[in-house]
């Protein structure tokens, strides 16, 4: 049952577009919380009652992400020490979700300690958009909601794909359950994977060795839950071309675009980019005229509403394959 005092709709500065694009869904108003005293430090100040209020923090933790997360831990703790009924911590980008694991010696499990200290500063809940590893609502006690870019970008998708020559791509061996997901829902005939080297000792480094699938003359589609620097999609990209691709895409819910990944996707061989805003995009990318940006706002907003009425998410916000539809 919905708290009849109504919910406030916070944000910081990450992604300020998009959390006003959520607000006028809603039909409400957005609060903008932060100011910077000369030295830098943050400053929050709300400026409504929340007292027995349900609050939504809108604050992806992208670039820069440890000042984001920072804003994002201060209004959560002034959201609670102003007595609102329940904050919920709206994350459309989770930043620190690539470190899930110890995958060396002598490393941090970062993404665990994000989450702890989101959660140790009051949020009664998380919501993400397509977190980076399964295993990451369980770092934390609280309520973890996840949603899913596909429910925003398999629409657009379908728009521009037919069935009959597509072949969903994943561009490593972790990706394809993604992948296969895709594939049911714009019914291609088949799903490829890439092969690739990583090195762990290096920072954003893999080079695509191999595949398995069969992609000559048929129109390829590589699914991902991000691109930051663009190499693993570019070498993806390049494999496929030289296999006999008629066409290659890239569809991905996060666009970092890091460094000068504007510029190596722009000489890549890429027909087309499906990107959502889950994170404000680089002007040098949006100038690109291969790219295509697909909000999620009404996504994020319809989550908003049923957590705040209490309906399922699941239910209504995550996309059913063929065989779940029929069962």
């Amino acid at each position: 049952m919905a708290n009849s005092n109504g919910f406030v709709l916070l944000t910081g500065t990450a992604n300020l577009k998009l959390a006003k694009d959520i607000a006028e869904i809603l039909g409400q108003d957005v609060d903008e919380t932060v100011t910077v005293f000369s030295d830098g430090e943050k400053r929050i100040i709300i400026p409504e009652n929340l007292r027995k209020r349900d609050v939504f923090i809108i604050q992806p933790t992208c670039p820069p992400v440890d000042a984001n997360i920072m804003e994002l831990l201060l209004i959560i703790d002034a959201a609670k020490r102003s007595s609102a009924n329940e904050v919920s911590a709206v994350i459309p980008y989770f930043g620190y979700s690539r470190q899930d694991r110890k995958d060396r010696p002598r490393v941090p499990i970062s993404a665990s300690l994000v989450a702890g200290l989101i959660e140790y500063a009051g949020a009664d809940r998380i919501v993400t958009v397509d977190i980076h590893s399964e295993q990451e609502p369980g770092f934390i006690k609280s309520p973890w909601d996840v949603l899913y870019g596909s429910y925003t970008l398999l629409p657009e998708l379908k728009k521009h794909f037919g069935s009959d020559d597509l072949v969903v791509a994943s561009p490593d061996k972790g990706g394809v359950p993604k992948a296969a997901f895709y594939a049911d829902l714009l019914d291609a005939t088949g799903v490829a994977i890439v092969y690739k080297e990583r090195d762990v000792m290096k920072r954003n480094e893999s080079k695509a060795l191999d595949m398995i699938g069969d992609v000559k003359d048929k129109n390829v589609l590589i699914v991902d839950d991000m691109i930051d620097t663009g190499g693993t999609i570019c070498d993806a990209a390049k494999l496929f071309k030289d296999r006999g691709a008629k066409s290659v895409a890239v569809a991905a819910t996060h666009g970092i675009f890091s460094g000068n990944a504007p510029e190596k996707i722009k000489e890549a061989n890429l027909d087309k980019v499906f990107i959502t805003d889950t994170v404000p995009i680089r002007k040098e990318m949006l100038e690109n005229p291969r790219l295509k940006v697909v909000s999620v706002a009404k996504l994020l907003a319809e989550a908003i509403t049923c957590i705040y009425n209490g309906n399922s998410l699941s239910e209504e916000l995550i996309p059913k394959t063929h065989k779940e539809e029929r069962n």
